[in-house]
């Protein structure tokens, strides 16, 4: 059967409180007709007012659901210009790497200034005072120890000054570096020997685990991991000399820790892919220059 949708416009008056005051007022019907027999089967009145705030509410949801479908499911994706999940993966992974990044150069920095000012005989950064600053300690209270330690070596020299009539330091400094004996870091062969201009340091090759020694007394400096190096610490010790080993899989000491010659350092590393077997990378540095260890140390 046959039907047809149509619209009627009736005028209704409505009669107010003062009879002789009429408004008029436009309302529509919606009627579904029998296109044959014009029977009316469903209709539907509504004014003007409600057709407006009909459509409007009509729009309304239709753009909060477009709205949710956009910010809450993947259609997003879709939008042009909008990152997709590899981009906004790839961005994440960028930003871990440039903070990574920051890390490893800050790391650097302090390991290039710290040697700086071993080399040039300055003072040098006290890697314990930042860590203990890092812990939630004042450092004013640090640097307070700090100074109080320094006056009282400094008071024991100048007593040992004055009754020998000589400084006992700086005759301990001046000793000629030939006439020191260095503690072999590690017990095995060197496997890959110095070169100043391409490779300013020595490879001992040892088994893995064995301990890696100090080769003189003095007080560690530098304490860190790089990741094509494993850990590596330096150690400061008297007359300009500094002593840097690399390739540890762990290390028994901190920065500020002092050793003597002989004291564990560290584990040497297993082998891997960047180390290319076991072995201790030594480096020996004298007054700002790279000296040849095996002129100076019985392997």
């Amino acid at each position: 059967m046959p039907m047809i949708l149509s619209i009627q416009s009736a005028k209704i008056r409505i009669i107010m409180e003062k009879p002789d005051k009429k408004k008029k007022s436009r309302s529509f019907r919606l009627a579904l007709v029998d296109a044959i027999s014009h029977e009316r089967i469903w209709s539907f009145r509504y004014t003007s007012t409600a057709m407006i705030i009909a459509i409007v509410s009509f729009v309304i949801i239709v753009l909060v659901g477009f709205f949710c479908l956009i910010a809450y499911t993947p259609f997003r994706s879709f939008i042009p210009g909008y990152p997709d999940a590899v981009s906004r993966r790839q961005a994440v992974q960028n930003a871990m790497r440039i903070d990574s990044l920051e890390t490893r150069i800050l790391q650097w920095e302090l390991y290039a200034e710290n040697l700086r000012r071993v080399v040039s005989g300055a003072e040098p950064i006290r890697m314990d005072s930042l860590i203990l600053h890092t812990k939630g300690e004042p450092l004013a209270e640090v640097d307070a120890r700090y100074l109080y330690l320094k006056d009282s070596l400094l008071r024991a020299d100048v007593e040992a000054e004055e009754q020998f009539g000589v400084d006992a330091t700086t005759v301990r400094r001046n000793l000629p570096i030939e006439a020191l004996y260095f503690y072999p870091p590690v017990k095995g062969v060197v496997s890959d020997a110095f070169e100043r201009a391409l490779h300013p340091w020595i490879d001992v090759t040892a088994p893995a685990g064995s301990m890696v020694m100090a080769v003189l007394d003095g007080t560690v400096v530098y304490t860190g991991w790089e990741e094509e190096e494993g850990y590596t610490l330096a150690i400061q010790h008297s007359g300009d000399l500094i002593s840097i080993y690399k390739h540890n899989e762990k290390l028994l000491r901190k920065a500020g820790d002092a050793v003597k010659a002989g004291t564990p350092v560290g584990v040497l590393a297993s082998s891997n892919s960047l180390t290319k077997g076991d072995h201790l990378h030594f480096e020996l540095w004298f007054e700002g220059s790279a000296i040849d260890p095996v002129q100076y140390i019985k392997f």
